[in-house]
């Protein structure tokens, strides 16, 4: 065999053949595609927009990733409103609107561990809220210019809401021109106007209604008006504001309470009735119902009697307050008022049993005449409430110095089941037959002013 040659097998001898038959028809293909294109004419370009008409790119960037910042002295600059240090802080804008965070370190319970662990809780807030929260009209003015965010709410609330709860009226009146939302929510769900709840914050509360707030805007959970917080904490002029804007005083909570069910409720303290007492005036001037009562049946003169409020408890009463009433737990305002008399007897609580009495009550069983050992003016009017002197075997178990320090129980045990003298005998006879109209048909009647107190359970220390 020569150096030059091979041997072809009949494989390799079919694969060149089909081989060269693929190139003959490919030069075929090709050269017909340039017959044809030498006898057609030529396509005219496409059209192109002239360059003004063109867009040019925009180039899209992210946002910068927020700042965060928690150095105390920062904070500080803010907080106690340091100009020097606020345009020093300023220089670098992106603290106009940085997070300003606090970390905490709290003892939390770790129930799967069965022992307390030292935990840290992170709290946000910024520069405008710290600056707005202590009322630095000229740090809130400069950050807002600089455009801080006037609706950021970091840690939940808004500078809004920290200016109204400080009673900073320039602060309000700067975030409201600057665009805040009169309404925006908090995390916990109130809104500006539920935190006016100091004296200080009528002027917020008046700039926040000029702004457009809904004088009936409600909590999230607890579903109260800013009538009802206003009422609950005895802000006369607050309650004039919201019911001069329109504040529906029928309005109810997610309890079924109304404003005036927390005006009674929050009247607490005897230095503070005087106000309360004028905050329910104004409710039931303004259409508030005595009678509406929550999911737990507690009404108004429920709350007023719990608190020992002698002249609410007259105010309700005249506007048609049910002395009788009953709750979910079968108390009646008498129950109430007997179950605080021990803690309130310098409160005049037998103003309140004669009230209530002379407006139609039904005297309480003798068993709970007990609860009136410290107060001998209510044990007294409770007496005169019934047709002779009860037996009082509960008096076996008071010791001597009890009688020695009040002389009337030692009366009381004295005439325990006893008859009543016949003067007696006719007020409670007379008051039988006038029931409920007691208070008001008394007043009516042809008689000397002495017997006409005698017959309202006027009382002087006596048993007759």
């Amino acid at each position: 065999m020569s150096r030059d040659t091979f041997p072809f097998t009949s494989t390799s001898l079919r694969s060149l053949r089909l081989d060269q038959e693929l190139q003959e028809w490919e030069d075929a293909r090709r050269a017909l595609a340039e017959r044809r294109a030498l006898t057609r004419a030529p396509l005219p370009r496409a059209p192109r927009p002239p360059p003004a008409r063109r867009k040019p790119l925009q180039e899209v960037r992210a946002p910068p990733p927020q700042l965060r910042c928690r150095d105390p002295a920062v904070h500080n600059t803010f907080m106690c409103g340091d100009m020097k240090g606020v345009y020093a802080v300023l220089k670098d804008p992106a603290m106009v609107n940085a997070l300003m965070e606090t970390v905490h370190e709290e003892m939390v319970w770790a129930p799967e561990m069965g022992l307390w662990t030292l935990s840290s809780k992170v709290k946000q807030t910024s520069a405008l809220r710290l600056a707005a929260g202590r009322g630095h009209a000229a740090c809130v003015e400069e950050l807002l210019f600089r455009g801080a965010e006037v609706d950021d709410d970091p840690g939940g609330s808004t500078a809004l809401h920290d200016a109204c709860a400080g009673g900073h009226s320039v602060c309000v009146r700067l975030l409201l021109t600057h665009g805040a939302d009169p309404e925006v929510l908090a995390s916990e769900g109130s809104a500006p106007l539920h935190l006016c709840t100091s004296a200080q914050s009528l002027h917020c509360a008046e700039l926040l209604l000029e702004g457009g707030a809904d004088i009936n805007v409600r909590t999230r959970e607890s579903r109260l008006t800013p009538l009802h917080v206003a009422a609950r904490r005895g802000l006369e002029e607050h309650v004039e504001l919201f019911l001069r804007h329109g504040a529906d005083v029928l309005a109810t909570n997610r309890e079924g309470e109304t404003p005036l069910n927390a005006a009674c409720s929050g009247a607490e303290r005897p230095s503070e009735a005087g106000r309360y007492l004028r905050v329910v005036q104004k409710l039931l001037d303004a259409g508030a119902d005595p009678q509406t009562a929550g999911r737990k049946q507690h009404t108004p003169l429920h709350n007023a009697c719990a608190n020992c409020c002698p002249r609410i408890v007259e105010v309700l009463l005249k506007h048609g307050a049910k002395p009788d009433v009953v709750n979910c737990a079968g108390y009646t305002p008498m129950d109430c008022l007997l179950q605080v008399v021990e803690d309130y007897p310098n409160q005049q609580p037998e103003a309140i049993a004669r009230s209530l009495l002379n407006h139609g009550a039904t005297p309480v069983p003798p068993k709970m005449l007990r609860q009136c050992v410290l107060s001998p003016a209510t044990l007294e009017v409770m007496l005169n409430s019934y047709l002779s002197v009860p037996a009082c075997d509960w008096m076996d178990s008071l010791s001597a110095e009890a009688f020695e320090d009040q002389p009337f129980l030692l009366l009381v045990r004295q005439r325990s089941a006893q008859p009543r003298c016949l003067q007696h005998l006719c007020r409670w006879a007379l008051r039988r037959h006038l029931g409920a109209r007691c208070h008001s048909a008394v007043t009516e009647l042809d008689i000397p002013n002495s017997v006409r107190d005698y017959l309202l359970l006027r009382n002087d220390g006596t048993l007759q």
